[in-house]
């Protein structure tokens, strides 16, 4: 990525998808140009989530809501140190954020962290061709880097491909860290850093969990060096079929029978531990409003999510693996994509999406209290 500092919607930008399509608008954050995958959230509110969830690492997102920006950006609400998306596109960015909390507008905060947006195009024809078509590899060009468009289009074919990449260590701690519990201490997590959100320590925190946030690079000797009550992986970018050593680091908590939680990534990470595969979406769930069935209680939630992946597992029957039987304990009920996985004779389950509700509902909530229950039941 190359940027400069003068965000302005005054400069002209274009949006190139690989497939040839092209959308002409005007520079939103930081002038330069920026590649990624192309990807589309529909979420109505939560922008600075999402931008600091490292799980949008080498994304450029699309927000279907038509208006963004009118909260600003404050200091509390950022999901991690910085923001990870590639580029941002908007169709009409808000002239005056108007919010308590705010200390700077959205279009500072991106000139201030060289973010390549564009805004003033329909994203909604954008939306629906990426429905259409699926994610693929696009490029942001605005200032001087506007140039011909078959150069253009050259350059974003010449970007990776999603499939095949791994990114969950370029978004991990290098360096453990610890988030104390809140009051009492009541349990320690080992949580494997794989892009995790600030958030969902923070919720484990709020139970009495003392939380060791590891690199993704963690061994199961530095696991185990915690003591952990239970072991927690989080969520992540990329492919998961490249993450060979989360998922032999999985399978050691599993054949110790340790109480186990995963989202997101940590849900893919435990299907291929498992022995099931994964395989890419055609344009993934990314949102807060998606609509998702607890099998294991009938009960439907609104989640939030952020996968371009998932884990390909039977869902009309219990499958025998190595560490006993599973079963498909949530799925998506727009198109039936596996949401979640639970062991069923061994305390471990994993969910696809984000229950730490950053931005999002707070229908999931529940997850962190049955991640309790089994370290609570392992321990009598």
């Amino acid at each position: 990525m190359t940027t400069s500092t003068r965000g302005t919607t005054r400069v002209p930008a274009v949006l190139v998808l690989e497939d040839g399509r092209i959308f002409r608008g005007r520079a939103y954050g930081a002038v330069g140009e920026t590649f990624g995958e192309a990807v589309f959230s529909t979420g109505m509110t939560g922008y600075q989530e999402t931008l600091t969830d490292p799980s949008y690492d080498r994304q450029i997102v699309v927000a279907t809501a038509p208006q963004i920006g009118n909260t600003g950006w404050n200091d509390e609400d950022d999901e991690s140190g910085r923001i990870w998306v590639s580029g941002y596109v908007v169709r009409d960015p808000a002239r005056v954020p108007s919010n308590w909390r705010a200390t700077r507008s959205l279009d500072d905060e991106l000139v201030a962290q060289n973010v390549v947006g564009i805004c003033g195009i329909d994203t909604r024809a954008l939306t629906r061709h990426l429905r259409e078509s699926g994610s693929m590899r696009a490029g942001i060009f605005s200032g001087d880097e506007v140039r011909p468009e078959t150069e253009l289009l050259a350059r974003v074919q010449a970007q990776p491909q999603m499939k095949g990449a791994s990114l969950y260590e370029e978004v991990a701690t290098k360096e453990a860290y610890v988030v104390p519990a809140v009051g009492e201490k009541r349990f320690t997590v080992a949580a494997i850093d794989l892009g995790i959100k600030g958030m969902t320590p923070h919720r484990m925190a709020e139970r009495g969990i003392e939380v060791h946030v590891l690199p993704a690079t963690a061994s199961a000797a530095e696991v185990y060096a915690v003591d952990p009550d239970g072991v927690f992986f989080s969520n992540g970018p990329g492919d998961p079929a490249t993450a060979d050593g989360p998922v032999a680091l999985m399978t050691e908590v599993l054949e110790r029978r340790t109480p186990l939680f995963g989202i997101c990534f940590g849900n893919q990470i435990l299907g291929r531990a498992l022995g099931f595969g994964t395989y890419k979406l055609k344009y993934g769930h990314r949102g807060i409003n998606q609509p998702v069935q607890d099998r294991t209680t009938g009960k439907v939630e609104v989640t939030a999510h952020n996968h371009g992946f998932a884990v390909d597992a039977p869902l009309d029957k219990v499958s025998e693996t190595k560490f006993g039987r599973a079963e498909v304990s949530h799925i998506c009920l727009n198109d039936d994509v596996v949401e979640g996985l639970q062991l069923l004779d061994q305390p471990a389950f994993s969910v696809q999406y984000h229950p730490e509700a950053a931005a999002g509902p707070h229908d999931a909530a529940y997850l962190f209290d049955r991640f309790v229950s089994l370290m609570e039941g392992q321990r009598a």
